[in-house]
């Protein structure tokens, strides 16, 4: 820490050591003691301070004067504008992560991290290197649709106020940004760039629609990501959540998920949010492994890391929303199994697997284990998710935490297939490696040959076989909302007499909307627009509020009639890519230069919180690979260095919040 001051120190000095307004006050720079070795002036200050004629030092540094004036002087001249660049010359893309301009302003936490990148940003250009340190917003979002619901101003002027709040926040604090790289992420030219985007994954095979079991939130009109549902009600507002298949586009994310895995070497990154990007894409090598029902008719495939505890087995569950679960409730339970997927369907994903609480409700139905031939009870358990593998698992309570938890409870049968290694006895349940036992043919096998052998028997009898899979799930890429980039997707319209389209209206006469037969807007035709739009309300149609925009869902094109997609795209879209449009924010005829990618790329400097470790740079990093792929960068990562600057707490230890009334700005 005191190498860190002393360091700090010097650069402040070599910033305003050339600036008389401040000379006077440089002499009084004390390095704070922070250890045995207290440094008390630092003797280049003081040499610096020399230099200078003796003047009265006023009590207080006249900060409104001097910050005015060379703030003034720095807009003028352009102190800080991004030079053409020099190859011959190093160069340093130092990036903050642009911040959501709220109705509220700055946080004190937003220049926490800024200043640090400022300081890096003033360094490098006293260094000789050429430095892009650009600034801009993350403008798309639910608050500011909120705010036009509850007021009736459109998004789009609330967000337009709030930037200038925070633009005009951010110059009197004197950062050294390039304002003329600005861009907001509802800009149209930019929302044009962004759909451009979508149309490269659409055309790529990797931007589809799916029936997707989802969290949605009636009052808010939209669909929440599991991390916004805590306890069945919406983080925002504490509305009821349920769960619902809605028609959803999704990005394939699950694609690039060993690529994604494998690109995070060689990074400088923090430990931990490797570690966390690394866990959220879960990779693991395991075994399919195929029971069947009793009857023969259905298939139920597990997905399992411990094949070699296959003999282990007492019950199979299923998740509550598993295809299966109401054909395979029998007369006598029906009612009970409904009632219990009717309880669970209100809760997230991450609230089922985080509840310490095991619940569950047999289904009155068998499987046949595929190696024994044994009857084994199907249940149907909320600790099991439908939207992770094949929303089923082989239960092997005497070493599986959760399903000796369960079967403890239930008072289901528990069957130990793996002793230690010694052949001591052990506590259940046993998760270790150690040598198979009651397993018939695999006994005496240790863990790691078991594994094997059970793979390949299964796969002889075409009932299952070794495999990798990946807890990352596909990007559920749709929003029900207004204030969000319209997805650049239209669909054809069919009539029940499908003869002349000029005769019929798809607004006043019946018609159906051909959803599997996607048609992408044509490159040379966007941006496409949000409509005009009085009542932002969502309504309680999963279509979103744009459905009611009739006139602009509805056209006609060669004779026939289409209607638009009425999901918008969510906030995370802007940000994936808003670095690259930062290196070539005035090009009006591709979202970003080959010349400008080869200029300012990657990314040498990332600062922003921890609380991004995951998603915001998960779904930065697939773009970019996407991008990569079709030629349009030739970095394979976009952020090479990155750097959490921590967290401001509030008086009482917790995250200051504006929900909670604790906002504090800078």
């Amino acid at each position: 820490r005191m190498i860190r001051h002393v360091i700090y120190a010097l650069l402040f000095t070599m910033l305003i050591s050339r600036t008389t307004s401040f000379q006077p006050y440089l002499r009084n720079i004390i390095i704070r003691p922070t250890g045995p070795n207290k440094i008390r002036r630092l003797s280049t200050i003081t040499r610096v301070a020399s230099q200078s004629p003796p003047q009265t030092i006023p009590d207080v540094y006249p900060f409104k004067e001097v910050e005015e004036k060379w703030q003034k002087y720095w807009d003028d001249n352009q102190t800080f504008k991004t030079p053409i660049r020099d190859r011959s010359r190093p160069k340093k893309y130092i990036l903050d992560m642009f911040p959501y301009p709220s109705g509220s302003g700055l946080h004190v936490g937003h220049p926490e991290g800024y200043t640090a990148s400022d300081v890096m940003a003033r360094y490098y250009r006293s260094t000789g290197h050429d430095v892009l340190h650009p600034m801009g917003w993350d403008s798309f979002g639910l608050p500011a649709e909120q705010h036009a619901i509850n007021t009736g101003t459109h998004p789009e002027v609330t967000t337009f106020e709030n930037i200038k709040t925070f633009k005009r926040q951010l110059k009197s604090l004197g950062f050294s940004y390039d304002w003329d790289r600005e861009i907001a992420t509802t800009d149209t030219e930019y929302v044009k760039w962004t759909q451009w985007i979508f149309l490269q994954l659409f055309k790529k095979g990797l931007a589809k629609q799916s029936s997707v079991s989802v969290n949605w939130c009636p009052a808010l009109g939209t669909v929440l990501a599991n991390e916004e549902v805590i306890n069945g009600l919406s983080e925002r507002g504490d509305h009821p959540v349920k769960r619902l298949p809605l028609r959803q586009w999704v990005l394939e994310i699950t694609k690039y998920a060993d690529r994604l895995e494998k690109g995070l070497e060689g990074l400088d990154w923090p430990s931990g949010t490797m570690t966390s990007q690394k866990q959220w894409i879960g990779k693991s090598t395991g075994c399919d492994i195929v029971f069947t029902t009793e009857d023969g008719v259905d298939s139920i495939p597990v997905f399992t890391t411990r094949p070699d505890t296959v003999m282990g087995v007492t019950y199979v569950s299923l998740a509550p929303e598993h295809p299966l679960v109401t054909k395979l409730a029998t007369p006598e339970q029906k009612d009970e199994v409904m009632k219990y997927v009717e309880r669970t369907s209100s809760r997230s994903d991450l609230d089922r697997t985080s509840s310490k609480e095991k619940t569950g409700v047999f289904t009155g139905s068998y499987a046949v284990h595929p190696i024994s031939g044994e009857r084994v009870p199907i249940w149907v358990a909320d600790y099991v998710l439908g939207s992770y593998g094949s929303g089923a698992v082989m239960a092997v309570p005497a070493h599986d935490e959760r399903d000796f938890e369960f079967a403890t409870k239930f008072n289901l049968e528990i069957k130990a297939v793996v002793k230690s290694k010694k052949g001591e006895e052990v506590e259940l349940p046993f998760t270790g490696k150690g040598v198979a036992c009651e397993s018939g043919q695999f006994d005496g096998l240790k863990t790691e040959a078991c594994k094997k052998k059970v793979a390949e028997a299964l796969d002889g009898m075409n009932k299952g076989g070794e495999k990798i899979q990946y807890k990352l799930r596909d990007w559920v890429f749709s929003r029900q909302r207004y204030w969000g980039e319209p997805i650049p997707i239209y669909f054809p319209v069919t009539f029940p007499s499908d003869g002349d389209h000029s005769s019929v209206d798809p607004k006043v006469d019946e018609h159906t909307i051909d959803y599997d037969s996607p048609i992408p807007v044509p490159e040379d035709e966007l941006p496409l627009t949000l409509p005009a739009m009085d009542d932002f309300s969502p309504g309680d149609d999963p279509a979103g509020c744009l459905a009611r925009a009739e006139d602009w869902r509805y056209f006609m094109k060669d004779g026939r009639w289409f209607a638009r997609e009425t999901n918008t795209m969510p906030q995370w879209a802007g940000s994936c890519w808003y670095y690259l449009r930062y290196a070539d924010n005035k090009n009006s005829k591709e979202a970003w230069s080959k010349e400008a990618d080869e200029d300012w790329g990657p990314v040498d400097l990332y600062v922003g919180g921890a609380e991004h470790a995951v998603l915001h740079l998960l779904y930065a990093r697939f773009w970019h690979q996407v991008m990569f792929d079709l030629g349009h960068t030739k970095h394979p990562e976009p952020f090479q260095k990155l750097v959490h600057q921590g967290m401001i707490l509030g008086a009482d230890g917790e995250k200051n919040e504006q929900e909670q009334g604790q906002r504090c700005q800078p």
